[in-house]
């Protein structure tokens, strides 16, 4: 409706309602690599050092607390149109992603320790062509608290996926990042109407068991 409010229209459709968390959660960063957060990188988010800080607190929540984290990353033994043809054809930059690649490794601050797992996916989902959901299910996960980049492409792709793969997605606003605010600001919109619930950082820390306390200016 032109007149109404975007928030009040979508509620008033129905929208918005919360999905709520369950008894076994799991954080799920998808993609905190080099790719996004080196300034000569085709793919860099000016926004990522923010986001990668409050993933960060996500990863230390969850391991004071023992919940299981969990890391993904695009990966390419060689050509990625090799693996993905159409994907690499409408975006070429996944050159980035090739193994020996520097951007395709870890970011110091979101790193996984050894023993957990991670995750190497062809595609924009972290479910598709994945063992991911056989982990989550032997792990008796039923919630995924999800950070990651980027917000409009991986993160929401991997979010409808852990919904209709019968989980409830948390995203965390603080832990995304997208190339634009449009684009981060409408899928969050979007998500948090439709497909999970979007909360920030703090409130997901405190629901995993472990208080957050930010760096002065980082989140």
């Amino acid at each position: 409706m032109a007149d109404t409010p975007l928030a009040d229209d979508y509620e008033a459709a129905g929208f918005g309602r919360r999905i709520g968390w369950g008894e076994h959660p799991a954080v799920l960063l998808v993609d905190p690599v080099q790719a996004y957060a080196v300034p000569d990188s085709r793919l860099y988010l000016d926004t990522a050092e923010p986001a990668l800080h409050a993933m960060a607190h996500l990863v230390r929540a969850a391991r004071r607390t023992q919940f299981p984290v969990i890391f993904t990353a695009v990966h390419y033994d060689d050509e990625p149109s090799s693996h993905a043809p159409h994907f690499a054809r409408k975006v070429p930059s996944l050159d980035a992603f090739r193994a020996g690649n520097p951007l395709a490794a870890f970011t110091p601050l979101c790193a996984p320790q050894p023993g957990e797992i991670v995750i190497h996916k062809h595609y924009p989902s972290a479910f598709f062509q994945t063992r991911l959901r056989d982990v989550l299910t032997v792990l008796g996960v039923d919630t995924l608290v999800i950070g990651g980049f980027s917000t409009s492409g991986c993160v929401r792709a991997t979010t409808l996926d852990s919904l209709q793969y019968g989980l409830r997605p948390i995203v965390v606003r603080d832990a995304v990042a997208d190339r634009d605010t449009g684009p981060h600001e409408g899928n969050l919109f979007d998500l948090d109407s439709k497909y999970a619930d979007v909360v920030d950082v703090g409130v997901a820390c405190r629901r995993l068991g472990d208080p957050v306390h930010p760096r002065p200016g980082r989140i």
